[in-house]
């Protein structure tokens, strides 16, 4: 593997931050789950700083009071609201198919965690691989003309640390033999997302597309409605505006200008482990997220689901 890539912010560097000072007016950005969480302050230091923004919601009618709230705190007129429910791959094309233009920077932000029951999504698959993986893949596909067109376009996969707890298990990816784990299920799906930003650098850098995955870190949001809230000791959490600094500075930092393929954590690349690390706070990715094979192979079995 190529020497880790380095900055000098951390941890504790905030969404603001780690972009202060660059001018991003005339970039146009989606960010998917933008309704709350993370998602909203990756819209609001993207809008800060000139961006025009649209946020990819299930619910319009709450994205749209965040959206005035993000145009009255940043003063950023051009922030947008679309419907957008990426377990529905009918949801997923409708959006694709309305977007015009070029488009500049795609966070795949949007995700669920660990339901207790098994539920299924797009095609029957499993909901978290359903929803992680197949409909963000679905959307970077359809949009991948836009991408193409926006000179220099970067797209940012919001993978997490549970990637650490498996593998895509390409032989069940889907619980039909094995019983249903939750975090199993959710580790899998995450795995998937780190692999969509391998193959998708692979595939789109000749259309100066760059694609990166990152762990925002341990932030309490919404995402933990089914584990019963956070469990993460309080010194190891960040607050959500430390949380989007990773994702943002994948999508708008000169810092990472050309850089793809890479899986980061508090705002540096993280590096390859051997086995999922007993101490919190300790950064690392699987080998298995990285491997071209698993990403080529992930991505033509989801072309083939969502074509």
């Amino acid at each position: 593997m190529s020497q880790l890539f380095t900055t000098p912010l951390g941890r504790d560097s905030t969404a603001s931050e780690v972009i202060e000072g660059v001018d991003l007016s005339g970039r146009r950005a989606i960010v998917t789950g933008a309704g709350s969480g993370i998602g909203v302050e990756t819209a609001r230091a993207l809008a800060a700083n000139g961006a025009e923004v649209t946020l990819a919601v299930r619910r319009p009618e709450a994205g749209e009071q965040v959206a005035a709230d993000l145009r009255r705190t940043t003063g950023n007129e051009a922030i947008h609201v679309a419907r957008l429910d990426v377990a529905d791959l009918d949801s997923v094309r409708a959006f694709t198919a309305g977007w015009q233009g070029p488009l500049h920077i795609l966070i795949n932000n949007a995700g669920i965690m660990m339901p207790p029951e098994l539920e299924r999504g797009i095609g029957g698959h499993e909901l978290q691989f359903a929803t992680n993986y197949l409909g963000h893949f679905a959307l970077a596909l359809g949009l991948h003309g836009a991408l193409a067109d926006g000179d220099g376009a970067r797209l940012v996969s919001v993978s997490s640390s549970g990637h650490l707890f498996s593998p895509v298990v390409f032989d069940d990816i889907d619980f039909r033999f094995r019983p249903y784990d939750a975090l199993m299920a959710y580790g899998q799906s995450k795995t998937a997302a780190i692999l969509l930003a391998v193959e998708a650098q692979r595939r789109w850098s000749g259309d100066g597309i760059t694609a990166n995955s990152l762990h925002p870190g341990a932030i309490a949001t919404n995402l933990q409605r089914h584990t019963g809230g956070l469990r993460t000791p309080e010194p190891y959490r960040k607050t959500i505006e430390q949380g989007a600094a990773t994702t943002v500075f994948l999508a708008a930092s000169p810092l990472v200008e050309g850089v793809g393929g890479r899986y980061f954590e508090d705002v540096d690349e993280a590096p390859l482990v051997q086995a999922r690390p007993t101490r919190l706070g300790v950064p690392g990715v699987a080998p298995y997220a990285l491997d071209p094979a698993n990403a080529e192979r992930l991505w033509e079995l989801a072309s083939d689901i969502v074509r």
